[in-house]
């Protein structure tokens, strides 16, 4: 692999690393809200995305690179007060790990592009089942109207969020 390869791979890597510090986060908020019918569904993507996570901290290491660390907090794209809402950062959380992994797909090859475009896929399928709405393409052409972000939420300076 050329070095040039090498530095795509890990900063897509890295990328969906940060991503999936941030849903991991999410899911957090997203369980303390989410109403009793959903919370096993909560759960589930919630360890997915640790798993996920962990997978990529030991790939950005076999590469030779240092893992990109969590943000203490993570400004949320809006309030979540309430189970409803609770749903909807869920599916947003999905939908930005999609877009994500589709950079991934384009960086990697091998297994970690089988990797990549498992974790795109399960993305889009729970983006799905959290909003009800899907998209032909899940992390392409929707992109032009998101800007680049880890998951939908942003690294925040403080220590909380106030939602």
């Amino acid at each position: 692999m050329s070095d040039q390869a090498k530095s795509a791979e890990l900063t897509a890597l890295q990328a969906a690393l940060a991503a999936e510090h941030a849903a991991v986060y999410g899911y957090g908020v997203v369980g303390g809200q989410i109403g009793a019918a959903r919370r096993a569904e909560a759960r589930a993507a919630y360890d997915a995305h640790r798993a996920r996570r962990d997978a990529l901290t030991r790939d950005v290491r076999d590469l030779g690179g240092q893992p990109v660390a969590a943000s203490a907090a993570y400004a949320l794209p809006f309030p979540v007060p309430d189970s409803p809402a609770a749903v909807r950062l869920a599916a947003r959380l999905e939908e930005r790990v999609a877009d994500v992994y589709a950079d991934v797909v384009r960086a990697v090859t091998g297994t970690r592009r089988g990797s990549a475009a498992a974790a795109l896929r399960e993305a889009a399928v729970r983006a799905v089942r959290w909003g009800g709405e899907s998209v032909a393409f899940p992390g392409l052409a929707e992109r032009a109207e998101q800007p680049a972000g880890a998951a939908g939420a942003t690294p925040s300076a403080s220590a909380s969020v106030s939602p």
